[in-house]
């Protein structure tokens, strides 16, 4: 698909209203080890991008979120490039320009869950650590909570041979421990660089990264 350009520096224009509000995090694993990279807060909006209407994902620095406080029934807009290696996002827009924000014309909520009050910091995430969410359960009741997140994640079979990788998606929860929607869904495998080496990640990995929070936290 071919969409028309905005300006000379190929930007998108799009514009609509926030469906969801997250955070943008890439993960990488190489075996039993992982690490996050924190790039800022992942939009969804149903509206424009480029003369379609339709869904789509914006990804927005932590400096955009912190000016504009960004949370659901807000109107935004603004130009965007398409992401360049959908390997390595979950976006489809990305470096954000002319972004311009309205706040929503009602603050009527439901009561959580699911989240949707405007996101923390990154820092608040990091400090709270993850568990994995069941994908069924992120796409039907967590896809627009403020704790949920899809990652891309790239996992390096050999570090030995930078060229053998593999890419795939997966979803985690940092909400409250006690949350009722929550469900963690099948052990995630890692390959590893011989034939039939695979490591799992056990529940302990998830009880580890969220200890140090009660229940209700």
């Amino acid at each position: 698909m071919t969409l028309p350009r905005n300006d000379a520096g190929g930007k998108i224009a799009w514009h609509g209203v926030l469906l969801a509000v997250q955070p943008r995090i890439r993960l990488t694993r190489s075996f039993d080890q992982r690490s996050h990279n924190y790039l800022g807060y992942t939009l969804k909006v149903r509206g424009k991008g480029g003369s379609e209407a339709r869904e789509f994902l914006v990804g927005v620095g932590q400096g955009a979120h912190s000016k504009h406080q960004f949370r659901v029934g807000s109107a935004v807009s603004g130009d965007a490039l398409p992401a360049p290696d959908q390997r390595l996002e979950t976006v489809e827009f990305y470096k954000v320009s002319n972004l311009k924000v309205e706040p929503p014309q009602t603050e009527d909520e439901a009561p959580p869950p699911p989240w949707r009050g405007v996101p923390p910091p990154l820092a608040v995430y990091r400090e709270r650590g993850h568990r994995r969410l069941a994908a069924r359960t992120f796409q039907e009741k967590c896809w627009n909570c403020i704790w949920g997140c899809r990652m891309p994640v790239e996992m390096i079979i050999d570090q030995w041979n930078p060229n053998r990788r593999r890419y795939r998606t997966e979803t985690f929860c940092y909400g409250p421990r006690s949350c009722p929607l929550y469900k963690a869904g099948p052990a995630r495998t890692v390959p590893g660089r011989r034939p039939g080496m695979v490591y799992t990640e056990e529940d302990w990995v998830d009880d580890e990264a969220t200890s140090h929070r009660r229940p209700e936290e």
